[in-house]
This record gives structure tokens, C-alpha cells and sequence, in this order.
């Protein structure tokens, strides 16, 4: 089997690689084009698509295009999570949420730049 990656619908490439890769520390792998890039963090690689370019920017036959957004989310582990918001909403960026403290541990959805989430999550210790 080949790597396994997660494709997000951006409104703006450019704007979502200076986002992964200032907020998240993604690192760019390949940006062919205004369309499209590949980012990776670790094991994760993660393909930046703009509406309209390339094949997975393409409009379904029932007309329906690809856009940003939804539900569907990639998680990042993080050590601190109180930390680690405070520090990106000082940089201004956007949450849906609040913290949300469950069983499991915290966990709070950031936005990209197109409002795509990330799910950022503290695992419980002990």
C-alpha cells in the first residue's frame, strides 16, 4: 500500500500553505501550481485543492462542486492545549468553539484560512 493522505478543498493555496506551515509546522513538499500543493507534518501528508483546478477540483456530474468547510477533520495532537490556543488566537485565528473537556481528554476545532477544520487535542494523562 501506498502513503495515505487527506485532500482539503481550499479557497486560497497560497493562503493555506502560510497557515499549516506558520501555525501547524506542515512543511511543503510540492506547489506545482496556484491550485495545488502537498504538505506534510510527519506520517501526515495533506493535498491543498483550489475549486476548479486539477481533477479533485472538478464539479461532481449533478453539478455540485467541491468547497471548503463541513465537518470532516484532521486531528493534531498537541501537549498544552490551553497553550496552544492561546498562542493562535494571538496570531488571529479563528475557532468554532470553545475547549470541550470529555472523557478522552480536551480537544477544540481551529479554522484554515477557507474554514476547514482541524481538530487540536489534549489526551487525558492518567
Amino acid at each position: 500500500m501506498g502513503k495515505v493522505s487527506v485532500r482539503y478543498i481550499v479557497a486560497d493555496v497560497d493562503a493555506a500553505i502560510a497557515f499549516y506551515t506558520g501555525m501547524l509546522g506542515f512543511g511543503v513538499d510540492l506547489h506545482p501550481s496556484p491550485g495545488f500543493a502537498r504538505l506534510s507534518r510527519g506520517d501526515l501528508q495533506m493535498l491543498l485543492n483550489r475549486p476548479g483546478a486539477g481533477g479533485a477540483g472538478q464539479a461532481m456530474p449533478d453539478g455540485r462542486g467541491p468547497a471548503p468547510g463541513g465537518w470532516n477533520r484532521i486531528q493534531i495532537e498537541v501537549d498544552d492545549l490551553v497553550a496552544t490556543v492561546q498562542k493562535l488566537k494571538g496570531a488571529g485565528c479563528q475557532f468554532r468553539n470553545e475547549i470541550v473537556i470529555g472523557n478522552g481528554g480536551k480537544q477544540i476545532l481551529l479554522e484554515d484560512p477557507s474554514g476547514n477544520p482541524i481538530e487540536l487535542f489534549e489526551p487525558a494523562r492518567g
